[in-house]
């Protein structure tokens, strides 16, 4: 049998410099070994890319169903020291769906609403705030890859556990560069842009993010991207349900939930003739109730009514519009 050799200083040294073990948890966060994750090449797919980040549920809300929306970034040492005093904002989608620019003040914008050029989208957004935090003001970058340089990805720009300051707006005129004027191409770009935007708001109050009302034309919907790991959220969620407890209060109909890059999304159905603030209330209340439900699964067991409530919600899967 042979017997196990003590590594040298200098084979020690050669490995610390060798970058991550491929036999090791990726550093992204994806649970996967690097080997069959960052390691593998831009190809593969990360199917939480916005792991750690306090920012996660409203950049991927704005990514997939908010239309207009801008919010702040709040920028890490790294990110700091490449914008050089410069300010940074994500939008759900800039002109041409472009994925990134510098305004004529210098400030920088990364579009979530882009085409995906690498498996993972926060390495196409890191890559893009790069460009965008040390490009000439007036430029614009189509599409963010590998021609960018080496691999960035968001959580190493961004401060962790900042989350985002979402604002929402009913059309796009804050495409225009402030103090410009538009041109007729720019006019009738906005004029198309503004006429397929439903209309969309933040449900806000106390203890409620991420909770986002839409107006379809037929229904009216509410989104709240939830935080909480998934086998933490649907257990609770199923307790709610078993106690009939899972809805938004009179004018709403719990219909499902989807997934979308990491995080579980619950959807109702709610009253199209009630305004978005008149859900503020119902909102605190259910927030309320599922943080008692989450905190109560530490110290009640899941019981069979549950289980067949969990399996139920499951069995709800909702398609995005």
């Amino acid at each position: 049998m042979s017997k196990k050799t003590r590594k040298s200083p200098q084979r020690k040294a050669a490995d610390a410099t060798a970058g991550p073990n491929p036999r090791q948890p990726c550093p992204c966060g994806s649970g996967k070994r690097y080997k069959a994750c960052h390691g593998a090449g831009d190809d593969v797919i990360v199917l939480d890319p916005f792991r750690d980040l306090a920012a996660a549920p409203d950049l991927i809300a704005m990514r997939e169903f908010v239309p207009s929306a801008l919010a702040p970034l709040t920028l890490a040492d790294a990110g700091k020291k490449l914008a050089a005093g410069r300010t940074a904002q994500v939008a759900t989608v800039l002109p041409n769906a472009s994925a990134a620019l510098v305004r004529g003040n210098g400030e920088a914008l990364i579009g979530m609403q882009v085409q995906t050029r690498t498996g993972d989208i926060s390495t196409d957004l890191g890559r893009a705030l790069r460009w965008a935090l040390t490009a000439e003001p007036g430029e614009q970058l189509p599409v963010a890859g590998a021609a960018l340089g080496d691999p960035v990805r968001l959580q190493d720009l961004l401060v962790a556990d900042a989350p985002l300051d979402v604002t929402v707006h009913t059309d796009f005129s804050w495409w225009l560069d402030p103090g410009t004027e538009a041109t007729p191409e720019m006019t009738a770009t906005l004029e198309r842009a503004n006429s397929v935007i439903m209309p969309t708001d933040l449900v806000r109050a106390d203890g409620v993010r991420s909770a986002y009302w839409t107006d379809t034309g037929e229904k009216a919907h509410i989104r709240w991207l939830r935080p909480e790991p998934e086998d933490r959220l649907l257990p609770a969620l199923a307790r709610l349900l078993a106690r009939e407890e899972l809805d938004l209060g009179e004018g709403s109909r719990f219909v499902g939930a989807f997934r979308a890059h990491g995080l579980l999304v619950p959807v109702w159905d709610v009253d199209k003739e009630m305004h978005v603030k008149e859900w503020s209330a119902p909102a605190e209340a259910f927030a309320n109730r599922l943080g008692s439900a989450l905190v109560s699964l530490d110290s009640s067991p899941v019981t069979d009514a549950e289980r067949r409530a969990r399996d139920s919600i499951i069995g709800r899967q909702v398609t995005l519009r």
